[in-house]
């Protein structure tokens, strides 16, 4: 079951409401605390593309992937 556009627009407006009431300290935290979420979420993508690799190697092909994002930004 897909959700429609109203349950959409309600989280949308439930998440910019809560980020309106965060402190700014909050605020400050927010940023390391996605990327480091954004992190995990990547390592976790690069496990099941290659379950054979170990740590070592999933932290390699991250960093990898990190730098390329970096090249395609203009950020070498």
């Amino acid at each position: 079951m897909q959700p429609d556009q109203k349950l959409i627009n309600d989280i949308y407006r439930q998440k910019v409401k809560a980020a309106r009431a965060m402190s700014p300290e909050d605020k400050l935290l927010a940023g390391p605390r996605l990327f480091e979420r954004s992190l995990r979420i990547m390592a976790d993508g690069i496990r099941s593309e290659c379950p054979d690799a170990d740590e070592d190697r999933v932290q390699e092909i991250l960093q990898e992937r990190l730098a390329l994002l970096r090249r395609l930004r203009g950020r070498q």
